[in-house]
């Protein structure tokens, strides 16, 4: 499998041509919908419509909550308002006996996986199934305990940084790295689900990266493909979107999940995007080369006879590029020609009479 190659293409030196390969990163989450098959399904698919990386979620209801009535533990302000906690953690979860058979279906399928740890235990399962790398959700990059722990592992590390304050990221990277980890990579998040646009905040990619000399990505939950191929133009070399089979089957997820299509989409625009991005390069490309003669330059309009002065009214500017460059038209004028010249004519400095 390539997984030590998709994980090192997050971190390796960014120059010449693999400096604008992102990594597009397909996230399960609740989209099985409890089925075992579906998950299965989701797998191939990542791998069909171009994703490098599959990713699960690693919790139990209560290893991320308590099963409580209690006012705080009811969802507010949100998509899945009036829910109770525990009751959509349970439904959204991965059964971790799930686990093995998805990691057995990715390697079978060659796209690489790996999981969002939830809690300590959760690292403790994954290390069983030597997990290649590790992301922390952005609701869990204040839980140090957990950073350390994974930071531990010593594996490459994914941070999403939704609604951290410049600090609180700062002392989750310095928590990690006390820890050892070396391969850190930091993820711009909006925390709302869906995302609107205008509270994405791209311009913070390029920030977090000179703030902290990190590879930066972004784990998008908008609508579309606009905001994620917008991303990469920005410098993201990471995209994480969440993947279902259609969001008419109805999950946790499915009001922001991508469909296969659109995820196949997003992929195209953003390997585009990156064709484009190129390079700083200034004059013709080999494909613009074949143009250069259909620049402008200076031409004979009306017939004239050799002895005649140049005016604006027999000499002027136009295509195609066979004659003297533009530049020179101010130099040109009250010279007389050396020859007879026919209306359509390039003019030449070997037109000109000499003093």
């Amino acid at each position: 499998m390539k997984t030590d190659c998709i994980f090192q293409a997050i971190f390796e030196d960014r120059g010449a041509e693999s400096r604008r390969k992102t990594v597009i990163i397909a996230e399960l989450s609740a989209s099985h919908g409890q089925s075992l098959e579906r998950a299965l399904e989701l797998i191939d698919v990542a791998a069909d419509v171009g994703a490098d990386v599959v990713k699960l979620q690693t919790y139990r209801a209560d290893t991320i909550t308590i099963d409580s009535e209690r006012e705080y533990f009811i969802r507010d302000g949100t998509i899945w308002d009036g829910r109770k906690l525990y009751d959509l953690y349970e439904e959204a979860h991965t059964p971790w006996e799930w686990h093995q058979e998805l990691f057995a279906r990715a390697n079978a399928a060659e796209i690489p996986i790996f999981s969002t740890p939830f809690d300590t235990s959760a690292v403790d399962f994954l290390e069983t199934l030597d997990v290649p790398a590790y992301k922390i959700g952005s609701f869990e990059l204040i839980d140090i305990p957990l950073l350390e722990r994974v930071a531990r592992t010593k594996k490459p590390l994914i941070l999403s940084t939704g609604m951290a304050t410049l600090l609180e990221i700062q002392e989750a990277v310095l928590a990690s790295r006390g820890q050892g980890a070396e391969k850190i990579a930091l993820m711009k998040t909006n925390s709302a689900y869906p995302s609107p646009p205008d509270e994405i905040n791209l311009e913070t990619i390029p920030h977090l990266r000179q703030k902290f000399g990190l590879p930066v990505g972004l784990s998008d939950h908008s609508l579309g493909t606009a905001v994620p191929i917008a991303a990469v133009a920005t410098g993201a070399q990471l995209v994480e979107k969440h993947l279902c089979l259609s969001r008419d089957i109805e999950t946790p997820d499915s009001r922001f999940a991508m469909e296969p299509d659109e995820f196949r989409q997003m992929v195209d625009g953003i390997r585009t995007t990156e064709k484009a991005m190129g390079s700083i390069c200034y004059g013709p490309t080999r494909q613009q080369e074949a143009s250069i003669i259909n620049r402008r330059s200076l031409f004979i309009v009306q017939d004239i006879e050799a002895g005649h002065r140049l005016t604006p009214n027999n000499v002027r500017s136009i295509r195609p590029g066979h004659g003297l460059h533009p530049r020179y038209y101010e130099m040109i004028l009250g010279i007389p020609v050396n020859r007879a010249i026919c209306r359509g004519t390039p003019l030449k400095w070997s037109d000109l009479a000499t003093p």
